[in-house]
């Protein structure tokens, strides 16, 4: 997947200052984005703060080096049930 070339941050100041009242048109013109992404970011970020964004983060990195470990300890796990099978 392409990588944005704006930050999680960026993008809640963009919807934070059209939800303030600048109009979404000129917003996203002065940004240089359409309004079709800015309404794609509207419905993942709506809601959300920059601490959110942070913490989410956190959790995902948490959550995938989680899924490593069990993923290692399941092959060792296959591997020495193999070996005591052959033993027996």
């Amino acid at each position: 997947m392409k990588k944005s070339r704006f930050s999680e941050a960026q993008i809640v100041s963009f919807i934070k200052e059209v939800e303030l009242g600048a109009k979404v048109n000129e917003t996203c013109r002065k940004h240089g984005i359409s309004e079709p992404t800015y309404y794609k970011w509207k419905s993942q970020f709506s809601g959300t703060t920059v601490s959110h964004l942070a913490q989410l983060r956190q959790l995902q990195d948490e959550n995938a080096k989680l899924k490593r470990m069990y993923a290692d300890l399941a092959l060792m796990h296959h591997a020495l049930k193999d070996v005591v099978e052959r033993k027996l």
